[in-house]
């Protein structure tokens, strides 16, 4: 599906919600109530269906996305959850906190929405009309909140047809969103969780909960709009390799990361193409498997063809760079 020519907007009634679960199912963008906020949603196992949620939001680079389950069942079977986090989810879900927990063996979630990262966020919302779309659509959904990147999040489908109508699918219309702030982020990465994001449930709760005080994360650790995980500057996914960018080709040994087919010198190592009809949505879904295969190939430098800063492409190169950053 590539952009929709028109927004469909209508009540979040039965009839909706099983159009709006048949759509994600079909890798379709969705806009739908939650507790907190709207969110944009997209088949959280699907890299191109959340590479068009990027693209619709003009997210300037790939954070993780927090992928809404409808149960605590549901969650465990993507994340490892350790005790603080069995604590938290049994004392908030469902409700307005999100968890970032290890991936489990057989995640779902997209290397996308995970932003290249061993973690995910996870979170079961407690609206009823969420809640019936997750169980109609039977797959975790990414969603972030439904609005253009750095503009003011919504909480009425009238916000989200005002930023996203013509960049997306489907609007549910379930009214106003009730906390109207967006959840709690907790990082349970480690044996002390710690507050990544303050929101829907406050930190008094939390550590009443855990029956001890809630360890703050370190200023460094937000990063934009939505730190989902520790450090998060520093612990993108970033490739023991070195990265060569806007290499005009291959050199001898260098593995090979083109775009649009733009290499036509092998360079001997392993070549893969993120999208060969220059198709950024493509490029942007593959982008992290593609690094990790080219990273496990063993070469040393990993030659990157130019890509276009427009669009999606400027958050590919925002990655990029990232990666290519020295390391101390």
């Amino acid at each position: 599906m590539g952009h929709a020519a028109r927004t469909r907007l209508a009540p979040a009634d039965a009839a909706s919600v099983a159009e709006a679960a048949a759509l994600l199912r079909a890798g379709g963008l969705v806009a739908f109530p939650t507790e907190t906020v709207y969110g944009l949603g997209a088949d959280a196992a699907s890299g191109t269906a959340v590479a068009r949620v990027y693209a619709a939001k003009g997210r300037p680079s790939f954070n993780p996305l927090i992928a809404h389950v409808g149960s605590l069942a549901d969650a465990r079977r993507e994340g490892v959850f350790n005790a603080a986090a069995l604590t938290l989810a049994r004392a908030f879900w469902p409700g307005p906190l999100t968890l970032v927990v290890p991936a489990a063996p057989g995640c779902s979630v997209c290397d996308l929405a995970r932003a290249g990262l061993p973690s995910l966020a996870l979170r079961v919302p407690s609206s009823r009309i969420a809640l019936a779309l997750l169980a109609l659509a039977e797959r975790p959904i990414a969603a972030p909140s439904a609005n253009r990147s750095g503009r003011v999040s919504p909480t009425l489908a009238e916000h989200v047809m005002a930023d996203l109508d013509g960049r997306i699918d489907f609007v549910l219309d379930g009214g106003a969103a009730e906390v109207g702030v967006e959840s709690t982020i907790v990082s349970c990465l480690e044996a002390e969780p710690f507050l990544l994001r303050p929101g829907g449930i406050t930190r008094g709760a939390i550590e009443a909960a855990l029956g001890r005080p809630l360890r703050a994360a370190d200023p460094g650790d937000a990063d934009g709009e939505a730190p989902l995980a520790p450090g998060q500057l520093a612990s993108h996914y970033a490739p023991r390799a070195a990265l060569r960018l806007n290499a005009a080709q291959p050199l001898a040994g260098e593995a090979a990361l083109d775009f649009g087919h733009q290499f036509w010198r092998s360079g001997d190592g392993l070549r893969l193409d993120l999208s060969p009809d220059g198709d950024p949505i493509e490029a942007a879904a593959n982008l992290f498997g593609y690094l990790r295969r080219l990273d496990a190939s063993g070469a040393a430098v990993i030659a990157v063809a130019p890509i276009p800063r427009e669009g999606l492409g400027e958050a590919i190169m925002d990655r990029l760079t990232r990666a290519a950053a020295p390391r101390g």
